[in-house]
């Protein structure tokens, strides 16, 4: 088996690191607003659904 060189894989890791597309500012913030809105109608979601199973439990258990 060939002994690896470091410096050459250091050369490959530039090299391919060059290739990647990075999302620009704008795409980044969109991106993280669409984010932190699928956050807030999740977490809604589970509170409302939270909620409604409460409250039938307690109608079908009779305790309030």
């Amino acid at each position: 088996m060939a002994k690896p060189d470091p410096f050459q894989f250091l050369q490959e890791v530039r090299s391919e690191a060059t290739k990647v597309t990075w999302p620009s500012r704008r795409e980044t913030l969109i991106t993280t607003g669409l984010v932190l809105a699928m956050v807030l109608v999740s977490s809604l979601f589970f509170l409302f659904t939270d909620t409604i199973i409460r409250w039938s439990l307690g109608i079908i258990l009779g305790a309030r």
